[in-house]
């Protein structure tokens, strides 16, 4: 049984997103790797060694499921000049429950699942639904994987409940994309175990600032404080405290807390909803650092000159409070009204510093419009509005920075392992794509073959004023390398950093918890063994990214299942996607993106230039670029897919 599954798709966005390297097909011979299905029943083995990827036809993607680990044969070339494989051997199983709903055709049910690179769907003998009933979201156990001649075969062992029930999109992501979303038995009875508030014998061995005028500065929803900022004039230049939640003293190594962490390896972000990487005990109680109470602190104290660069800086254990829980909105409303208490006002002064040093370090600074939605009593969307960054974001993001550098130079000086926030040079096929788009236009980015951060920097301030900098800011973004996590310290591009950490968010982001660690360690005057920090460093690129997807799927139903009161409608919109199957147009007033299908713009062929980010009529000579803007009519919304199709208005 299979429904009719649509065959484009929407490409994936996430920090910086770009393209990938070009590798030399296979050649012919055995590969093992990871299978990563496709909606239309195809799919692909991706090697181990990094080779090009190997096509695997629908008819052999029927004995595997997306994930899935296999020994594949390249047999030839398919039609697009792509290695072509046939699968020898299935090493290793990776899906045991699937979330779908479920349908029923002839007496027969079967589960369609939510994940669409998973395309084959899941037979269910009646005598294994249980209670369920078609057309509900339930998790079904395989107990039989698909083989050549047979589908797989699932029992139902959740029933979430109807499709179009409040929250049911984030119960389908937490499933979908495999986010553990319960705590261990043994992690919640760690995290009772501790008390509610500090004890005066965790206090001891640090130094004490309850004293001095520590603030946080968040968004107006935040709820877990991970750090506290403390600024004072000192001669010419400042002095700035940036304490942040000492997690690490609540979760050590290898604990039960430890190991749910490792797993989960960031909070997860959803509309209305956080899946926490520490239970809330510790998350938003304990290591938040919640005003007028005292805290346990790793604290990064820092000397920064009148020309913002940072003259001396120590590490310490420390004990403290935040004397206030200001927002962004309050803080920007008092500074630019010139109304700022003295200790915010020092803030400013000092920010202003670090980020004209900012400015002449030559670090890419990207301007993008992050959106939040609002919702009504009863969980729908009411509206989509623009985030507003103002100057209070900047002031906290240049403390963290400052912060995150010396973390990485001071374990990168001890010679201390640890996870390095990494943003690799752009690889040459990109810079060269890059160079041959900005020559047309008659722009050049300097630097040569290499670039540094800098080129870039000086490229996006002189076409600012351009009409078309969208576009041009867009094309620059997608040269770029996606950041991840390694112990090998190459650097961070776009920050024109040496040596970066994540170090200030230890409430949800597993590395940041490492590098406390290490640097206890370091302090110490030992080294933080026992981890293979490779594997480690992989894993957490890998969950970075399955938080991103999950909060990604969460949004894109939420906002299809707003547009479909607004089917009929005509918007004005950008292009923000070419595709050789047609163009990707986010719309002005909600934010929301879709699908203008290359059959839909008019009685002409059109080719793809990939270079160029464009489609070109063959006979009218009608183009459509990257950022350009359009007229479209909203024609259809599907839920199942996430998808949205627009027509030419």
């Amino acid at each position: 049984m299979s429904k009719k599954r649509r065959t484009e798709t929407r490409p994936r966005r996430s920090e910086p997103r770009p393209g990938r390297s070009a590798t030399p097909p296979p050649a012919f011979g055995k590969f093992t790797g990871r299978v990563e299905g496709h909606p239309d029943g195809h799919g692909f083995l991706v090697p181990d060694g990094g080779a090009a990827r190997v096509f695997l036809s629908a008819a052999e993607m029927r004995q595997v499921l997306h994930g899935d680990r296999a020994v594949v044969r390249v047999t030839g070339i398919d039609h697009r000049e792509r290695p072509a494989g046939e699968i020898l051997e299935v090493l290793e199983r990776v899906n045991r429950r699937i979330v779908g709903r479920l349908h029923s055709e002839h007496g027969v049910l079967f589960l369609v699942p939510e994940d669409r690179r998973i395309a084959q769907d899941i037979l269910v003998p009646p005598a294994d639904a249980g209670r369920a009933k078609a057309g509900q979201v339930v998790t079904v156990e395989l107990v039989a994987q698909p083989s050549k001649h047979a589908q797989p075969i699932g029992r139902v062992a959740e029933v979430l409940g109807n499709y179009a029930d409040p929250g049911m999109e984030i119960e389908i992501a937490l499933r979908k994309f495999d986010l553990p979303h319960a705590f261990s038995r043994n992690a919640e009875a760690q995290a009772r175990a501790y008390p509610e508030t500090v004890r005066e014998e965790d206090t001891k061995g640090r130094r004490d600032l309850r004293e001095f005028n520590f603030v946080t500065i968040d968004g107006e929803t935040a709820k877990d404080f991970d750090d506290a900022v403390y600024a004072v004039r000192e001669g010419k230049g400042f002095r700035l405290w940036v304490a942040i939640a000492d997690v690490s003293h609540y979760v050590r190594d290898g604990d039960a807390l430890d190991q749910d962490a490792r797993a989960r390896g960031t909070s997860v972000y959803f509309p209305r909803r956080v899946l926490p990487m520490l239970p809330e005990k510790l998350s938003n109680g304990l290591c938040s650092l919640n005003p007028q109470v005292d805290r346990l602190a790793m604290v990064c104290e820092m000397a920064i000159t009148h020309a913002g660069a940072v003259a001396r800086y120590e590490f310490y254990a420390a004990v403290f409070r935040s004397h206030a829980r200001l927002t962004y909105t309050e803080v920007w409303a008092k500074l630019s009204a010139g109304k700022a208490p003295a200790h915010l006002a020092t803030l400013y002064e000092l920010f202003k510093a670090l980020y004209a040093a900012r400015g002449q370090r030559g670090a890419i600074d990207f301007e993008t419009v992050e959106t939040r939605m609002e919702f009504d009593a009863g969980g729908k969307i009411r509206r989509i509005v623009a985030e507003t960054r103002n100057d209070a974001h900047r002031l906290i993001e240049e403390c963290m920075l400052a912060a995150n550098v010396c973390a990485g130079n001071f374990l990168a000086a001890r010679g201390q392992p640890a996870l390095y926030r990494v943003h690799d040079v752009p690889a040459p096929d990109r810079v060269g794509a890059l160079r041959e788009f900005l020559a047309e236009l008659g722009l050049q980015l300097p630097g040569g073959d290499k670039p540094k951060p800098k080129d870039y920097a000086q490229l996006l301030e002189r076409i600012k004023a351009r009409p078309d900098f969208a576009l041009l800011q867009t094309i620059l973004l997608r040269s770029l390398k996606q950041a991840v996590y390694t112990p090998e310290n190459v650097g961070h591009f776009g920050l024109a950093f040496e040596a970066y950490v994540h170090f200030t968010s230890p409430i949800r982001r597993y590395p940041d918890l490492l590098v406390h660690r290490a640097i206890k360690a370091a302090l110490a005057g030992r080294r933080y063994e026992g981890v293979d920090w490779a594997e480690l460093g992989r894993h957490c690129s890998e969950t970075e990214r399955r938080a991103d997807d999950a909060s990604r799927d969460v949004e894109s139903w939420l906002k299809c299942h707003y547009m479909q009161d607004h089917v009929g409608g005509v918007f004005e919109g950008a292009i923000t996607g070419v595709t050789p199957f047609g163009l990707f147009v986010t719309l002005d007033e909600y934010f929301v993106d879709g699908l203008v299908h290359i059959s839909e713009l008019g009685r002409d062929y059109f080719e793809f230039d990939a270079t160029r980010h464009m489609l070109l009529g063959g006979r009218t000579k009608k183009r459509y670029r990257l950022a350009d803007r359009m007229k479209v009519k909203l024609v259809r919304v599907d839920l199942d897919s996430r998808k949205i199709d627009f027509v030419p208005a």
